[in-house]
This record gives C-alpha cells, sequence and structure tokens, in this order.
C-alpha cells in the first residue's frame, strides 16, 4: 500500500477501482449520494460479495435497530408528518390527510434525517408557509434549549441559530430567559414567538433550500425527542393508543422473534429452541407476504434444537447499530427490552430458564457487544454510507478476513447498501410494511418471514455441513 500514489487521474482511478474490484471478487458498486451541501455529490462502495450462509460459523451479527429489532419506523413518519404540517401551516387532516405510504415512504425510511426531510423539503415545497414555518422553527428552538434532555442536539440548535441569521437572538434577555427555566409553557412560548418573529423575524433565513432543511430538522427533532421523553416517563401505551389510532399497536415494541432470536444467538436458549417451532410456525403461516405450509415447516423442526445447541457451545458477538443518536436508542431499546420481559413470562420454557433471561434483558447495554448510533459519526456519514456498520464490526472485534462470517440483518435499501459497503457479504434484509417498496436488491436474501423465518427456515445461515456435526 505504501507504494499506491495519493493522486490518479481519470484513467487511473478507473483501473485502480477495476483491480480493488477483482482484488475483493465484486463487480457491484454502489453509487451513494451525499447530504445536498457535501462535496462531491456521490461516493462509490464496492460492494463484498453475496453470501448465501456464513464461510463456517456465525461469529458475529450486525443488526439495525429501527424496523429490524424495533417498530419505531411509525414514531419517526409521524415526526416527519408533524414537520410537515407545521411549516405548511396544514394541521388538520381536512387541510391535508398526510404522507403517503407509495409515494413518500421508500423516501422517509432508513436513511439519516437529513435525507428524509430533504425529501420531504423537496416534496411539499410548494405548500411551505414562510410565517408558519418561522414559528414553528422558534417554538422548535426554545423547547430543545428549555427542556430538550440531549446535549449534542442543543450544541447543533445553537450552531443552526447563527447559520440562519439569528446570532443576536442569542442574547436577548427574554430569550434567555425561557430557554433557562426548565419548563415549557405552550402559552407563554407562543407570545415569545411573536415578538421574536416582530424584533428578529427579518433576520432569519428560511428561503434557501439548505437553510429550510437545517430548520426543518430542528423542528423534526423536537417532535420527535417529546414523544420519547413521554415514552421515558411511561406514558408510551397512551401515547400510541392517541397518535396510532391502533389499541393493538404500540409506538415502540420489539418485531415479531426479536427476543427469542437474541436469547439463541447468545447461547442461551440451547436445545430449548425446538419449543418455539409452533409458535414460528403459526407466524410465518399466518404472514400475508409468505406462503409457507404446515407440512413444508414441519421438515425444519429437527434442526432446531442442534441450532440451539451450536450458538449454546458458540455464541455469537452482536451489534445493534442505528441512524438515531444515542440519547434516542437508549429510550427506544429500554421500551423494548421492557415489552420483551413480558413476553419472557409467556414463553414456552422453564421457570427457571425464563429467571435467568428476565434478568439478561435487564439492560440493553449489558446484553449487546456493540452499541453503534449517529452519535458514534456524523449526519453526513450514515446509512447507506457504510461507516456505522464498519464501527460495529471494529466494536465486535471481527477483522476483515472474518467478515464471511458475519451476517447483517436491516430492512431498508439504505440499510442493505450500507451492510454490504461495509463488507458483509451475507446480508439478509428483514422489510416490514413500511419498507416493503424499498428497492432491496443489494440483500442476499429478502425473507418477509423476517426473524423467525431467518431461524426456522435458514437456520441462521450455517451450512448445512456445520449444523450436522452438532
Amino acid at each position: 500500500m505504501s507504494s499506491q500514489p495519493k493522486f490518479v487521474d481519470l484513467e487511473q482511478a478507473a483501473q485502480f477501482l477495476t483491480n480493488l474490484a477483482t482484488g475483493y471478487r465484486t463487480n457491484e458498486v454502489a453509487v451513494v449520494r451525499n447530504p445536498s451541501y457535501v462535496h462531491p455529490a456521490f461516493d462509490l462502495y464496492l460492494l463484498a460479495p453475496r453470501r448465501k450462509t456464513v464461510r463456517e460459523q456465525v461469529i458475529g451479527i450486525v443488526k439495525d435497530m429501527d424496523g429490524t429489532t424495533t417498530t419505531t419506523e411509525p414514531l419517526c413518519i409521524h415526526s416527519l408528518e408533524y414537520m410537515v404540517r407545521r411549516i405548511t401551516g396544514r394541521m388538520k387532516k381536512s387541510d391535508w390527510v398526510g404522507l403517503d405510504a407509495t409515494r413518500d415512504y421508500p423516501h422517509i425510511i432508513g436513511n439519516s434525517t437529513t435525507k428524509h426531510v430533504e425529501y420531504l423539503i423537496s416534496q411539499y415545497e410548494p405548500w411551505i408557509n414562510p410565517d408558519a414555518f418561522k414559528r414553528a422553527y422558534l417554538s422548535s428552538v426554545i423547547w430543545t434549549l428549555s427542556v430538550g434532555q440531549d446535549e449534542g442536539r442543543k450544541r447543533e440548535v445553537r450552531n443552526n441559530l447563527n447559520a440562519l441569521g439569528l446570532g443576536k437572538l442569542v442574547k436577548e434577555e427574554r430569550f434567555n430567559r425561557l430557554i433557562n427555566q426548565d419548563t415549557f409553557d405552550e402559552a407563554q412560548t407562543s407570545e415569545a414567538v411573536e415578538y421574536f418573529i416582530q424584533n428578529y423575524g427579518a433576520a432569519l433565513h428560511v428561503e434557501e433550500f439548505t437553510d429550510r432543511v437545517r430548520a426543518a430538522i430542528d423542528i423534526y427533532y423536537t417532535r420527535y425527542h417529546e414523544i420519547l421523553a413521554a415514552i421515558d416517563r411511561g406514558q408510551g401505551e397512551y401515547l400510541s393508543k392517541e397518535l396510532l389510532a391502533d389499541p393493538k399497536k404500540r409506538l415502540v415494541e420489539p418485531m415479531p422473534g426479536v427476543g427469542m432470536f437474541l436469547a439463541l444467538i447468545k447461547g442461551w436458549l440451547g436445545e430449548d429452541l425446538e419449543l418455539f417451532f409452533e409458535e414460528m410456525s403459526e407466524y410465518l403461516i399466518s404472514h400475508p407476504k409468505t406462503e409457507y405450509k404446515t407440512d413444508q415447516l414441519a421438515a425444519y423442526r429437527t434442526r432446531l434444537a442442534p441450532l440451539g445447541k451450536f450458538f449454546q457451545e458458540h455464541p455469537a458477538r452482536v451489534a445493534v447499530v442505528t441512524s438515531s443518536i444515542e440519547y434516542e436508542a437508549n429510550i427506544v431499546l429500554t421500551e423494548v427490552f421492557s415489552v420483551i420481559r413480558k413476553q419472557i413470562l409467556n414463553w414456552p420454557i422453564s421457570e427457571q430458564k425464563k429467571a435467568e433471561l428476565l434478568s439478561r434483558f435487564q439492560n440493553p447495554r449489558s446484553l449487546y457487544d456493540g452499541f453503534v448510533t449517529a452519535s458514534d459519526s456524523s449526519e453526513i456519514r450514515l446509512k447507506p454510507h457504510r461507516d456505522l456498520y464498519s464501527i460495529a464490526l471494529h466494536q465486535l472485534g471481527i477483522p476483515p478476513a472474518q467478515f464471511e462470517n458475519v451476517i447483517g440483518f436491516e430492512d431498508s435499501e439504505s440499510g442493505t447498501i450500507a451492510i454490504r459497503a461495509a463488507g458483509i457479504g451475507l446480508c439478509v434484509a428483514v422489510p416490514f410494511a413500511d419498507t416493503q417498496g424499498h428497492d432491496l436488491t443489494a440483500a442476499t436474501h429478502i425473507l418477509q418471514g423476517g426473524l423467525p423465518e431467518a431461524v426456522l427456515v435458514h437456520a441462521c445461515f450455517l451450512p448445512e455441513e456445520r449444523l450436522q456435526k452438532n
């Protein structure tokens, strides 16, 4: 590598890329668009060659949080829709029915917040009401700086105030009284916002695309963090009913089979995995996107006990990966583990093993061997860039020579690209309702049946001969 030139012309660059691809035995390259304020507009990534199974055994698993581990996508979608309503002034359903699942969802799930907001600003730009936008932005600033819990967000909001022309507002006495009182009074804030608009509104820049994105991101995060704070106070169930209008749904809950899957790969279930056959089988048979039959699934039952024993003897390291910031991930996964503990009480295992698993699922930080959030990188380097998954592999202590023994699970287009770009050829897409419209061709496997299908039908992608040794 020391003889490799640092600068090459276009012809040499093309040859260098070709040589790299040959060396990595791949012919696939991902073209990744950067946020609008980044040069160059695109990055190129050689994708790891596809694998159907791991090479020898599963030594590591990297797994997305939003949409793969837990159902936080409805919360994100709600917050993005709320942001659009605030900047357009169309707060009622009669004014606007809301985001379109077919047209909008593929562009607002799985990427970075910046890319989600960029899409929505472009899509709904004709509707933007500058006065409503400014009021929503200033209100979000006051909320974040007064009662927001994430210090990184507060720094970003202060930086944005300066970038958007409101540096003088930071010195305003009334503004500082509001943000230093540790409470948020909506009526008081609305009155103050009108005063700030009158005295500082002309200096607030929300005409340019980049400025609109910057301000809209702050509005989005305010709504998202308002709801997370309520969930953290134990109000998640109430909010789920209010915002989702479906008593059976929660804003944050595990995806099907997550608890069982984590207990399996960590080696805690052992041969008791076979006791979950009925649950997995019923789920796959009833799933509207799968076509499995009872007899077909019954043939896989005998593999479950050996599979559980294999992981008992060879537990895998596992990392959770998310484009959410650390503050968000901590609240979300704490809520997810709370629900998993309730599920464990009804698992078909002994009371002794239930007690053991209840203890192990107390703290997400203790269970996961790697914990990677947007706070570990930068907004401009989130999915579909490889960075989060590369960090996860490093945290797990897995060198490139062992990447063929790693499985990556994702539910979105950008996530599957990021996994392959990080050097993981065994990329498994587990789409759910909100990501059905995504292009998942970067994945090696697309499992409509999610984690239960990965376990029951595919035996966690172990080579058949490896499983038979058990």
